[in-house]
């Protein structure tokens, strides 16, 4: 497994869908793209925020469901692609036990930002999906600001403005 870090959630400008970038720190610095729904990319950027909402979304609930239970979150491992669809796994720790809970990638993210807990890409996947930045891309981030430095509003901004731009059409194949 690779370590990764969530360096950035962005929306595509070509199919005006939000991507979840993960990375690996270390080593040749792999990125693997991961295209996600709205509705994802919005409970995540809220968790970096750490906005509070007056009832708890899903991946709250999901946090206190595993909190009631006695379990944590050890590791989210984003495991394979089977044609365009990535799998995940959110690996608990109950007892010392581990269980992996198989889930879409948008939603470990989600409840991994929510637990602090680390991310993973198997090694097989990144070797076959991961990507280099080009050297205009990583600067292009850093002059809108990357996943450690853009602030939590500039984020909610960027998917505010995603959400008033999308159509129903949007959705249709």
């Amino acid at each position: 497994m690779v370590e990764v870090r969530l360096r950035a959630v962005r929306v595509d400008l070509q199919s005006n869908t939000p991507v979840l970038l993960l990375q690996e720190p270390e080593g040749v610095g792999r990125t693997l793209p991961i295209f996600i729904g709205a509705p994802e990319a919005t409970a995540i950027a809220f968790a970096l925020q750490g906005m509070d909402t007056p009832r708890p979304m899903t991946h709250d609930l999901i946090c206190e469901l595993l909190e009631a239970l006695g379990a944590t979150v050890a590791r989210v491992v984003v495991t394979e692609l089977r044609g365009s669809t990535y799998f995940a796994d959110i690996v608990l720790d109950q007892a010392g036990r581990e269980i992996a809970v198989s889930s879409r990638p948008s939603d470990a993210v989600a409840v991994a930002v929510r637990t602090g807990s680390p991310l993973f890409v198997a090694d097989q996947l990144m070797d076959a999906e991961g990507i280099l930045l080009a050297a205009e891309d990583e600067s292009e981030e850093d002059a809108d600001g990357d996943g450690e430095d853009v602030t939590p509003d500039e984020l909610v901004g960027e998917f505010r403005q995603f959400l008033d731009t999308i159509r129903p059409e949007d959705f249709s194949s």
